[in-house]
Formats: C-alpha cells, structure tokens, sequence
C-alpha cells in the first residue's frame, strides 16, 4: 500500500477521533457529578483552574514534542491519558474527604495532560495528510465534517449522560431485582466515557505518521523541541495577524468555556430538571450540526475580524440575559452562547491553518491552545474569587451575583480590544 493510500486514511481517523475523544458522556451533569461527589462548586471551579495550569505547563512543549517527534506518538499518549483519568473518577469515594479531592485532582492533571498532548498535534496529523494541491478547502471540508459528527456524537452522549445519571426514569424500564442505586448511575456516564477512552486508544494505533512532517534529530530531540518552541511562540506574537486571531479568540473563549463548564449548576439555577440535562447538551448537539455550514458562509464571505466581532457581539448579548437566570427561559441564550463557542473554534482554526507553515502547524496550534486555556485558568480564578465574595444563601445566590458582574467586565474589555485589534489587523495589511 503506498504512503499517500496510508495516509488518506488520517482525516477520517481524526474525525473518529475527535468525535469519541470530545463527546464525553458526563459533560451534561459534569459541575453536579464533581458536588454530588461532595465537593463544593469552589472547590470545582478550582480543579478547573488545576486543569487549566498543567494545559498551560505542557500545551507548547507537547505540541514542539509533536513536531519532533511525531504527533501519532503524542495521539496515543493523550488516549492514554484520558483511560487514567476516567479512573481516577471511578475509583473516587463520595464524601471521601482528602482522598476525594486527591482524586479529583489527579483526574484534572491526568485531563490536562491529554488535552495539552491532543492539542495541535491531530489537526496537525490531519491537514498534513490532505493532498497538498488543495489543502484550504479539503481542511474546509474536514474540518466541517468533524464539528458535524462530533455534534452527532454529542447528541448521543448528553442523552445518555443525562438520563443515566438520574436513574428514576431507568429504574422505571428496569425489572424489580435489577433497580440502580443512585451511588452506581452517578458512575455509569463516567463509564461510558472510560469506554470511549480505549476506543480512542485503538483509533489512534491506526493512525499513520506523515514521514515528511517529522524532524529527526538524534541525541537532541529535546533540545530541537525547545527551539522550535522557542521561534514559534516569538513568530505567533511578534506576527500581527496570529496575535489578533489569539488574544481576540481567547477573550470570547475564556468566559464562554467557563459558563459551558458549570452549565449544570446554572441549569439547576434556572430551575431544570436534571433528567433534562443530557437532552438540553443533546438539542445544543443538534445546533452545532448547522454550525459548520453557518461558519463557512460567513467565513467565505467576511473577514477573520469581522466575524471575530460577530462571536463577541452574540457572546456579550448571550451573557446579558443569561445574567438574568430567568427560570426555564434562561435555557435559550445559554444554548446559543453554547453554539457560538463552534463557530469561534472554526474561525480561529481556519485562520491560523492559513497563516501558518507545516513545520510549525502543531507548535502554533499548541501556542493556541496554551494561550486560550491560559485565559480560561484566569478567568476561572477570577470567577472562583467572585463566587466566593458572595454569600450563597439562598442556594444558588452567589452564582446569581457573579453572572451579572461578568457582562461589564466582558463588555469593557472587549470595547478596549477591538480597536486594538482592527489597527494591528489593517497596519500588517498595508504592510503587505
């Protein structure tokens, strides 16, 4: 079989890939399943900020690591990962004090590790063996399949998720002798997700390495690694176009990622039930299907900037009724803020494969990444300390308080950006 019949293969390992690896089971109760296990939502908000600092410690020297060496190589490592991480989960104990929050740290480290490790390096793996005559539109095109069937994926995983992990409607289609106590149904979306984990492993043994992308260098792999660290961090920031995409991307990302990741206790604010959640994750799902398409449009027709500023726009509109938790119809802008995060991922994905060399992809896409979850870690402190300024009573009251002070701090920060950005996008313009 020759190289290129190989390598035909990858983009549809990716979108496999990413598809299982994304789709995670536990994302609907995921803030309610890490209280339910008997930690409170600082606590939480605080194993994010963990996650979010080992992403930031490892993001660029896995993604340098990726263009040494190999990204399959880190594929298979992050699949490996994410098999630790979910057991950590499984083998944590409600209510087990030290040894719970250990646990759940390890769990938080463990998941930083293989996102930082997935980072770049698969849609590195993936461009690089698209053919080389047509690689902006065949990435258009796999991109686009990609966000499609991972919201396919998300619509089967949040159903499951939700439902399993309220087990009253189970118990109902279950025979007498066979009902789940809730201890286990609290354990079975983090199942799933083990489960997806290996299948993850198996898909990333099947990937092929493009020979030509990888940068052999013998007795000096780490210090090759380093370099090339080095030089692409200082090109991303130093090139006015890439510095927009990122510092732009991040602001609408950071505070976006913070709400999509304690969805579940602002749903519980807003009075849902929580048999609903994995449905609600499943409609969002079923949204982002009709994103890529949406994405391309816009992005054919406008500028990266432009729709930069649509994101932010839809973001602070989202943000402003969300601050309202109106009971049940607080659902809607929280699901669209939950779509826009899809099509900010695909503008900003589609503008730096455009600016960017193969002998760099994984490492800019690692800069990226360590750039955007450095902004989600900052802002998740920011948050956290707000949270914990406010005093909870009634239940739910210190969230209520700290929605409401983000929309003029979004607001503010984004009106002191943009003109920065619009003067350092059109300055390298006229450059050219």
């Amino acid at each position: 079989m020759s190289t290129e019949a190989d390598l035909s293969g990858n983009p549809r390992r990716f979108i496999l890939f990413t598809v299982f690896y994304n789709a995670r089971a536990y994302y609907p109760v995921l803030a309610i399943l890490f209280l339910d296990l008997g930690l409170t939502l600082d606590q939480f908000v605080l194993l994010n900020l963990i996650w979010a600092t080992t992403i930031f410690l490892f993001e660029v020297p896995s993604g340098a690591l990726a263009d040494t060496i190999g990204r399959r190589k880190l594929l298979i490592i992050s699949a490996g990962l994410m098999v630790l991480e979910m057991l950590c989960l499984l083998l944590a104990p409600r209510h087990g004090g030290a040894v719970l929050f250990a646990l759940c740290i390890s769990n938080r480290i463990l998941s930083g590790l293989s996102e930082a490790f997935a980072s770049g390096a698969d849609e590195a793996l993936a461009y690089d063996s698209l053919p080389e005559n047509e690689h902006a539109d065949a990435w258009d095109r796999t991109l686009a399949a990609a966000m499609r069937w991972r919201s396919a994926g998300f619509v089967i995983a949040m159903i499951l998720g939700g439902l399993l992990y309220d087990p009253t409607i189970l118990n109902r289609l279950l025979p007498a002798g066979f009902q789940l106590t809730t201890e286990v149904a609290h354990r079975l979306p983090v199942a799933i997700v083990l489960g997806q984990a290996l299948i993850c492993l198996f898909i990333t043994l099947r990937m092929v390495e493009p020979p030509t992308e990888v940068t052999h260098v013998e007795g000096n792999t780490c210090r090759n690694a380093v370099r090339l660290t080095l030089q692409t961090a200082r090109w991303v920031f130093t090139n006015p176009h890439t510095l927009v995409i990122i510092v732009v991307g991040l602001s609408i990302d950071s505070i976006a990622r913070n709400l999509a990741t304690i969805n579940s206790s602002y749903y519980r604010l807003i009075e849902l039930k929580e048999w609903t959640y994995g449905i609600v994750g499943a409609s969002i799902g079923v949204l982002g299907w009709f994103v890529p398409t949406i994405s391309q449009k816009l992005n054919n027709r406008f500028g990266t900037l432009t729709n930069l500023a649509f994101a932010a726009v839809i973001t602070l509109i989202c943000l402003a009724a969300i601050s309202q938790a109106w009971p049940i119809y607080g659902l809607l802008p929280a699901m669209l803020l939950m779509t826009t995060l899809g099509f900010l991922s695909f503008t900003v994905s589609r503008a730096l494969h455009g600016e960017t060399d193969s002998s760099m992809r994984a490492t800019v896409l690692s800069v990226k990444g360590l750039a955007f979850n450095l902004g989600y870690g900052l802002f998740s402190l920011g948050f956290s300390q707000l949270l914990g300024h406010f005093p909870d009573h009634p239940t739910g009251a210190a969230l209520r308080h700290a929605l409401v002070w983000q929309v003029p701090a979004f607001a503010l920060f984004t009106m002191g950006l943009f003109p920065c950005a619009w003067w350092l996008w059109n300055r390298r313009c006229a450059a050219l």
